[in-house]
């Protein structure tokens, strides 16, 4: 691409970047980051690619989810399975609710990173940095652990290439069986308080493999059937540790960056003159931008020019969070513009960011109902525009944790205590992620008649 480099955006502002105190050891790390191995190969990439360009002709649907931001101290294969065996859940009652591929994409094996709302936090008169992610400083509130240290970027990477390849593994050697995972389904419809309104779904989706069997078509014949393509992401904060893994592909000659197949900008650091959105324009990798309530049209239609000039099916999707309170007011007018100029893009709705409040016991909390009616909206204001509602961006855990409230099981404010384990943002936890699947996928089946 003309004029850019992997390095180019260091000429320009950034924002939302650690101070790091000592920058010949933060370069030395770089440069060992450089010469590691990729943490994925483009060709996995350009095979996400095709599938997202799917979802942008309305083809497919979009389910992206995982935690807010991963951490070195929850690292175990329990924790990495159970959000892969999560996210597979809904996968598949929406493949079978919306008659439709869902393309799979984990916010994991990078997400180490957070923008913050200030640069400094203050408990009981206290004052220290922010807690940035664990690929910067630690969340323990003292001088020495809020202190930037570059060899956490290398920590960050070992960790994201162990869970790469568990993932691989469980995608790839029987975990992702579809008789298993509707097996899972069908013991959470057991349990669920809403029984009734989910089991017509999950025995249809036993009857049609069981149908599948006495046909002969079983996964010795048919491989799709006990594996699966689980693709990874991140929002690409740190932009040194995205430039140090940026590889050019000896096919292609195109430059892509392998610290995750797909890699997202977030709202906080989208300014079209800063340095994201230059790094962000000349890797070949499908890409993200978080869009807000104060997003204008014109400036949406110059941010998806930048990002996108060529118009690319595929390679651009637009991740909406703006609350259930102000998506209907502010999202039809960006829906209708970007639909007059003619742009293709993906639209997911990331229904948690605009939706977090406190609770009245002080925790930080999100309500399952809000979540739910701003997915709703979202569905809502596309089929009267004439769009495509193409994905859900959902932050989540397959960990039994208390953080939203609300659900089947009626999850209170005086419940959060309970078991409140994130160190950023409250996260649907297992239960509540695959009652959000039964439920979209009534919403995906409507809008795709």
């Amino acid at each position: 691409m003309k004029n850019w480099n992997p390095n180019s955006w260091r000429d320009l502002p950034i924002v939302q970047q650690p101070e790091y105190p000592d920058q010949a050891q933060l370069k030395q790390v770089e440069k060992q980051l450089n010469s590691a191995p990729p943490l994925v190969f483009a060709e996995e990439t350009r095979s996400l690619f095709k599938n997202l360009a799917d979802v942008c002709e309305g083809k497919a649907f979009l389910l992206q989810g995982g935690d807010c931001a991963e951490s070195f101290s929850d690292f175990s294969a329990a924790n990495i399975r159970d959000t892969f065996k999560t996210i597979l859940q809904m996968a598949v009652v929406l493949t079978y609710g919306g008659k439709c591929p869902v393309v799979k994409i984990a916010r994991m094996a990078g997400q180490y990173a957070k923008p913050r709302s200030s640069d400094y936090e203050t408990i009981d008169g206290k004052s220290l940095p922010s807690y940035r992610g664990d690929i910067v400083n630690s969340f323990e509130f003292t001088e020495a652990a809020r202190i930037p240290d570059p060899n956490r970027l290398m920590t960050a990477y070992h960790h994201s290439a162990a869970t790469l390849n568990l993932l691989r593994a469980f995608a790839q050697g029987g975990l992702a069986d579809l008789h298993q995972v509707n097996r899972w389904n069908m013991s959470f419809v057991a349990a669920n308080p809403l029984k009734d309104k989910f089991q017509q779904l999950a025995d249809r989706i036993q009857d049609a493999l069981q149908f599948m069997e006495v046909c002969g078509i079983d996964s010795s014949v048919a491989p799709s059937l006990k594996e699966t393509s689980l693709y990874t992401s991140h929002e690409a904060l740190l932009l040194g540790y995205e430039e140090a893994l940026t590889r050019r592909d000896h096919l292609t000659g195109d430059w892509y960056d392998c610290s995750s197949h797909f890699v997202w900008i977030g709202e906080r650091t989208r300014q079209l003159d800063h340095a994201h959105i230059e790094f962000f324009r000349g890797i070949k990798n499908p890409i993200g931008v978080k869009v807000g309530p104060g997003m204008k049209p014109d400036e949406l239609i110059k941010l998806i020019d930048a990002l996108n000039p060529e118009n690319v099916p595929g390679r651009l999707t637009l991740i909406t969070r703006m609350g259930a309170d102000i998506l209907p007011e502010k999202l039809p007018a960006l829906v209708r513009k970007v639909q007059e100029e003619g742009r293709k893009v993906i639209w997911s709705s990331d229904p948690m960011h605009g939706n977090t409040e406190k609770a009245t016991t002080g925790y930080k909390t999100r309500s399952f109902n809000n979540i739910l009616r701003e997915i709703s909206q979202f569905f809502a204001v596309h089929k009267s525009e004439g769009s495509y509602a193409g994905g859900v961006h959902l932050e989540m855990t397959g960990q039994h944790v208390t953080e939203c409230t609300g659900g089947a099981y009626g999850l209170s404010d005086e419940d959060l205590a309970q078991r409140y384990r994130t160190q950023c943002d409250p996260r649907l936890n297992a239960d509540q992620v695959l009652e959000l699947g039964f439920l979209v996928a009534d919403l995906l089946k409507d809008a795709r008649k």
